[in-house]
């Protein structure tokens, strides 16, 4: 008897999944199941495989538990698990983190102790969402959230920053060790190259504890200074010194500026409001260097966006995006919120 082709069997599983009702895009589903039996094929090493089955195991339990607040804004909070509850960093994160809780927002934090803590105490339980990592010194999350559904613990650090950062629209970092300094580093380097969408990204500190002034001090004098990333860059951020105005600054990004999407070559920029055809020629003008073939122009809803029903309400701009040019696009979403 012949055996069945890993094709076959990737046809097989998803004939079972993909029902009536089901909203698998078997495309994508059919690229799963095939690099999975791809990677049996291969006779991985144990560890190997064992690393692969975890952490893909992680996103899905990660995956679910986001899964009902998908369409409530999400604002992740990152800062040092060591700071005490007496600290002036510690109340200026409760109260930032009250602030847009207020506003509708919910707070993603790491779900332990120190700025973590302080995070969801002030969004409140209901308003909170905590993705831990298993640590000797992190033994489980914090009181504020532990036992919620909204919780989820993880092995691996790489799957954990993927589910602190993939899901929310807004960021505030607060002064950290190790663990922060590499997540907002890796923000920052998402959103410069491309690879993550455009984001305010705040960087928080108390008014006579100059953290954050240092790194911004290190960035312009040393990676500007010598060229290691354009000057530009220091736009992907900004630095607030008390928690007046934080909130402002997050929600003064989505002012205009809605949402962006890829469709073929083009970035597509969902906006509230169009600019005026004479504001819209000053920005080609400003901005040329954004767009390789020089254009940024008022669309129409694509077929890409029809076929999902996606914001088809919304103004567009259509951009010939150079990708190596993400500090640009962040300085023309803020002239098209100032507009």
């Amino acid at each position: 008897m012949t055996e069945p082709s890993l094709d076959a069997l990737v046809e097989e599983a998803l004939d079972r999944v993909d029902g009536p009702d089901s909203r698998i895009d078997r495309r994508i589903a059919r690229s799963l199941l095939t690099e999975a039996l791809g990677l049996l094929e291969d006779q991985p090493h144990p560890l190997d495989l064992k690393i692969a089955t975890n952490a893909l195991k992680e996103m899905r339990e990660a995956y679910e538990m986001f899964a009902p607040f998908r369409d409530r804004r999400k604002v992740t909070i990152f800062g040092s698990a060591r700071t005490g509850p007496d600290d002036p960093v510690y109340l200026q994160t409760v109260r930032v983190a009250a602030e847009l809780a207020s506003r509708g927002w919910m707070v993603v934090t790491g779900a332990g102790p120190g700025i973590m803590q302080a995070g969801m105490e002030g969004a409140g339980r209901e308003a909170s969402i905590g993705v831990s990592i298993r640590l000797p010194f992190e033994t489980g999350a914090n009181p504020v959230i532990a036992g919620d559904a909204k919780y989820v613990s993880m092995k691996y650090f790489f799957t954990r920053k993927l589910m602190l950062i993939k899901e929310s629209a807004a960021f505030v970092c607060l002064p950290g060790g190790f663990g922060t300094l590499d997540e907002t580093f890796e923000l920052l380097t998402l959103t410069q190259t491309g690879k993550g969408l455009p984001v305010p990204i705040v960087l928080l500190d108390t008014p006579d504890d100059p953290y954050w002034e240092a790194v911004d001090a290190f960035i312009r004098e040393h990676l500007v200074a010598r060229s290691m990333v354009d000057p530009d860059d220091v736009s992907l951020y900004r630095i607030h010194h008390d928690a007046n105005g934080v909130a402002e600054e997050i929600e003064g990004f989505y002012t205009n500026y809605h949402s962006i999407r890829f469709v073929g070559d083009r970035l597509i920029i969902r906006l509230r409001d169009l600019p005026s055809p004479s504001r819209l020629d000053q920005l080609r003008r400003d901005f040329a260097d954004l767009s390789r073939g020089g254009f940024i122009e008022a669309v129409e809803p694509t077929s890409a966006e029809i076929a999902d029903a996606d914001q088809l309400a919304l103004a567009r701009l259509a951009v010939d995006y150079d990708t190596r040019h993400a500090a640009g696009l962040r300085l023309l979403i803020d002239r098209l919120n100032a507009d």
